[in-house]
């Protein structure tokens, strides 16, 4: 069976990183485009060069947008990921270059030079892929698939404004562009990935007998894993890697439901979270493939074998 052909737009981070691993080691990777969002975009880019170099590929590596296409934010992810986005553990200067290629114009010239193969996946704010969406509305007719790590469907969000999650709090109006632009794409929510974290003492093992990926990951995991501990969050969560799971293989969901999803842009508390459409009360298009439920083994063989611990 050949391997998915995707784009993956991030914004490394932690979670990022395992999830580019996973990408690396399961599937063909066109590119990584960047945005800011856990950290500042100069970190991002950096980190994204520095995961390049541990994989040994020569994924091209494409700067995007700097803030949020209205607003600043008003807070990014650091306190999780580290100051610089992988756990301030001070790696040398990468050797991966920066293509000269801004991400959203790299998204639109890629998905036309393979129409209707590339499935583009979303770990970050959704800023690079709204902009293209605005340069190009015919965007969604060239990609295969689109899965969007992103949302809190029940209002569990993990960000400062009750209801909602990082990703859509960070750029809501980049979140809405591309929800209401897309006739179709799975969302993988925050409030998922809680339910299909890792017990902790296996994840332990493999790290302790996975390569240097494992050994890697093990290093930049540390201010993140204290982070959720110190919030009472059980387990190893690993938001990205579950999207990454589905883009890789769509089989590996065993429940979901299609669902109008939208987002708050103006409310006081609830700006960012993202607002379903359960009883499709409004009669509007059922956009979201909402992902409720994984098959956990598989997910954890793909996290095993992107860290070399099969």
């Amino acid at each position: 069976m050949s391997k998915p052909q995707l784009l993956i737009d991030t914004d490394p981070g932690v979670d990022d990183a395992l999830a580019i691993l996973m990408a690396h080691a399961h599937a063909d990777v066109l590119g990584l485009s960047v945005a800011a969002g856990n950290v500042g975009l100069a970190h991002t880019v950096r980190n994204a060069r520095t995961l390049v170099d541990l994989t040994g590929a020569s994924t091209p590596v494409f700067a995007g947008c700097p803030t949020p296409l209205v607003r600043l934010p008003e807070e990014d992810a650091a306190f999780v990921h580290g100051r610089d986005g992988l756990g301030d553990v001070g790696f040398p200067e990468p050797q991966a270059p920066v293509a000269g290629e801004h991400a959203a114009l790299a998204l639109l010239r890629l998905t036309r030079e393979r129409p209707g193969e590339l499935t583009v996946v979303a770990l970050a704010p959704l800023t690079n892929l709204a902009l293209a969406l605005r340069l190009d509305p015919t965007l969604p007719q060239r990609v295969k698939r689109l899965v969007v790590m992103g949302g809190a469907v029940t209002g569990h969000g993990n960000t400062g404004r009750v209801p909602a999650e990082f990703n859509v709090g960070f750029d809501p109006e980049a979140a809405h562009i591309v929800f209401d632009g897309f006739p179709d794409f799975d969302l993988v929510d925050w409030e998922l990935t809680l339910r299909h974290s890792f017990d902790e003492a296996e994840f332990d093992r493999w790290l302790a007998v996975g390569d240097r990926r494992a050994a890697f990951f093990g290093r930049v995991f540390q201010v993140a894993r204290e982070t959720n501990r110190q919030r009472g969050r059980r387990g190893i969560i690993a938001a990205d890697a579950l999207a990454m799971a589905v883009a890789i293989d769509p089989s590996v969901i065993l429940r979901s439901e299609r669902r109008h999803v939208g987002v708050e842009l103006d409310g006081r508390l609830t700006r960012g979270a993202t607002v379903v459409d359960w009883g499709n009360r409004l009669k509007l298009p059922a956009r979201a493939n909402v992902v409720l439920e994984l098959d956990q083994p598989r997910f954890e063989a793909m996290v095993r074998k992107a860290l070399g611990a099969q």
